[in-house]
């Protein structure tokens, strides 16, 4: 088999019914009582349809370059984690503003992320639905960090007057970089569900397993790249700085791996019909029944349908924000088109509607993703100004400031441990997880990294520090697993009751649950820009980021104990 060739790619694959008295999930559920307001319907005009066309096998050499596009976008955000603060602090911005430039792309995120995750579920592109989405962000990415990187240089280049070309330099700089945080923020969501749309049930694990894999060695090679010198190297002297020499490497990077990733698998056009099944019926999407409950969208009453046990030609929907929440009707008639989308209030209404299990583990998420960011976003400039005692505000060739470069290539190093510990403490915890379970793994990723971010602020040593930077990966990879393993774990349990109480309701999806993580995450961001400049103007010192990120964790391991539900 070549790395190219696809199992079963040639041949139909056959149409999945359920199977008699068994559970039928949440998307395709239907009850046969169409009285009063228990069921939504869409009516097509057409006779509708049930089920879903099982996407054909894939090979691993397929799902590898599926996957490779987060290795790029990895090594891209190692490159901004490590620098951003350093280039920011060169350019001249004050060090009480330097946490702001975290607050915009976060913001956006939170407001536009269910309209984005929604639109790309209904995108009629010829090239496919996410697709186009995934070129769109990926070329903002590039051209974000090519200002980040080079913004500097060029305004160095154009404007002559001293006190202007600073202005300008940072106004082009936090420009980059918000373009690109933004950008690569949101490109994950269309990747997940480029990755759902065009594989089979299997081949989503391990397609899943490929990305995370993929990802630490992304993060773990960009850290690399960014701990090297080049300012000496006949590379850096040809390309003009070190700065240079890392965004070469980035934007080729990025762009050879994000065109593989979008030439890796076809995929299929929203509404597209194949001539042999041309005669089939159009399709017809069911929501949930019942009232309006968590992650359910306003119903309103539409006209009954009869329907039919046939298959569903039209391609599902897997965003993370619509996929338990969209409605439609047949793709064949647009003029009669009507869909319910997860819309910003649609998703605060949900959250708060959670059940407390739910709520509180977003809470634990916050303070986990706020302590981590507060570590991680600054790291570099710590280990400059702390450990190694440079000044970024000096003069370019003076000693403390060459003195503070070799700090924040010591700190790349440092985060280069960090994405070696993550990949192999996310091996690690598969033997962990029957002996202290989930609850436990969750406990000990917060616990270790509060010790040891408090061990960094309180002996700011240069062995020790890197040492220390392995519990780093310990809460990296604690924050990308174990809360979306809880999710699905209580929604397990959840079904498991229903069975057994004879409650006929389809299980909630997951789409609102993991927006709701999601949206976690940019609210720390949030709050880490908003707040911790002035926590570093206020002390005087950078050191008050890890003795701040260490508090939190340590908050964290206390509310874990507990409000988080244990699961077996």
């Amino acid at each position: 088999m070549t790395l190219l060739s696809e199992d079963q790619s040639a041949r139909p694959q056959p149409c999945r019914l359920p199977e008699p008295g068994r559970h039928i999930s949440s998307s395709l559920h239907y009850s046969t009582d169409y009285g009063g307001s228990k069921e939504d319907y869409m009516d097509s005009g057409e006779t509708p349809v049930f089920g879903a066309v099982e996407p054909p096998r894939r090979s691993r050499g397929r799902l590898i370059l599926h996957g490779l596009v987060m290795f790029g976008r990895e090594f891209c955000y190692a490159v901004e984690a490590a620098f951003v603060t350093p280039v920011l602090l060169s350019v001249g911005l004050p060090r009480s503003l330097y946490s702001l430039v975290w607050l915009i792309s976060p913001i956006l995120g939170f407001l536009l992320q269910p309209i984005i995750g929604s639109a790309s579920d209904y995108c009629r592109s010829s090239w496919g639905r996410r697709r186009p989405y995934i070129l769109t962000l990926g070329i903002l990415m590039l051209l974000g960090i090519t200002l980040f990187l080079n913004g500097d240089a060029v305004i160095s280049a154009i404007v002559s007057d001293r006190s202007l070309r600073s202005i300008w330099a940072i106004v082009v700089v936090m420009f980059g970089v918000v373009l690109f945080d933004f950008a690569a923020d949101f490109i994950d969501g269309p990747i997940k569900a480029y990755l759902f749309d065009v594989c089979s049930h299997q081949d989503k694990e391990r397609g899943l397993h490929y990305h995370a894999l993929l990802t630490g060695l992304g993060g773990a090679c960009g850290y690399l790249v960014g701990a090297m010198d080049w300012g000496h190297s006949a590379l850096g002297q040809l390309l003009g700085s070190e700065y240079q020499v890392i965004y070469f490497f980035s934007a080729l990077t990025w762009g050879i791996f994000l065109s593989v990733h979008l030439f890796s698998i076809p995929e299929q056009p929203l509404g597209k019909v194949t001539p042999s099944d041309s005669s089939a019926p159009s399709a017809l999407r069911l929501l949930g029944s019942h009232s309006n409950g968590y992650g359910a969208l306003p119903k309103e009453p539409v006209s009954p349908v009869v329907t039919a046990s046939v298959p569903d030609l039209r391609p599902r929907s897997f965003s993370a924000l619509g996929e338990a929440n969209s409605v439609t009707s047949s793709a064949k008639q647009p003029n009669k088109e009507a869909q319910k989308t997860m819309t910003f209030r649609s998703l605060m209404k949900a959250m708060f509607n959670m059940p407390s299990h739910y709520r509180y583990l977003c809470i634990s998420h916050l303070l986990g993703w706020t302590a981590f960011l507060c570590n991680m976003l600054f790291f570099t400039d710590f280990m400059g100004q702390i450990v190694y005692k440079g000044n970024p505000y000096a003069d370019h060739n003076s000693t403390a400031y060459i003195t503070y470069e070799r700090g924040v290539e010591v700190g790349c190093w440092g985060l280069c441990i960090n994405a070696v510990s993550s990949a192999l403490y996310s091996y690690v915890q598969r033997f962990l997880l029957p002996y202290i379970g989930l609850k436990g793994l969750y406990f000990m990723g917060y616990f270790m990294f509060g010790m040891g971010t408090s061990l960094i602020g309180l002996f700011p040593n240069i062995l020790a520090t890197l040492i220390l930077c392995s519990v780093f990966g310990v809460m990296s990879s604690t924050l990308y697993t174990i809360p979306f393993n809880l999710i699905a774990e209580y929604q397990r349990v959840e079904e498991e009751q229903g069975k057994l109480h004879g409650r006929s309701e389809p299980p909630r999806g997951t789409g609102v649950d993991c927006a709701a993580l999601t949206c976690m995450v940019q609210l720390a961001q949030i709050i880490v820009g908003a707040g911790l400049g002035a926590l570093v103007n206020m002390a005087g010192s950078v050191i008050v980021v890890v003795l701040s990120a260490s508090t939190t964790s340590l908050l964290g391991c206390l509310f874990i104990a507990l409000f988080i539900r244990y699961v077996e």
